[in-house]
């Protein structure tokens, strides 16, 4: 059977996932910015724009405005400051 094709922005956000769950990006560090991923990645400011927006759906990124975005990994992952919050 052949393979389901994907939207480009969700390839990159896919990518950049699986940078983020091999430890390649930490929590805490900065994805490039939007023009230096365009050129990284050779895909259109759209689709980085949309990748971003994917990526924080998802819970691994934070945008801070004219700041940029950062990596906070996913909800319950150690060292993301919510582990033993909850009740017990």
């Amino acid at each position: 059977m052949t393979e389901i094709p994907r939207y480009e922005y969700v390839k990159l956000a896919d990518a950049i996932a699986a940078d983020i769950a091999s430890g390649k990006l930490s929590p805490g560090a900065a994805l490039p910015g939007e023009r230096a991923m365009t050129e990284l990645h050779g895909v259109s400011i759209g689709t980085v724009r949309r990748a971003i927006v994917e990526l924080r759906r998802r819970g691994l990124v934070a945008t801070l405005p004219a700041k940029g975005t950062y990596v906070i990994g996913k909800a319950g992952s150690p060292g993301d400051g919510t582990e033993g919050d909850g009740p017990d």
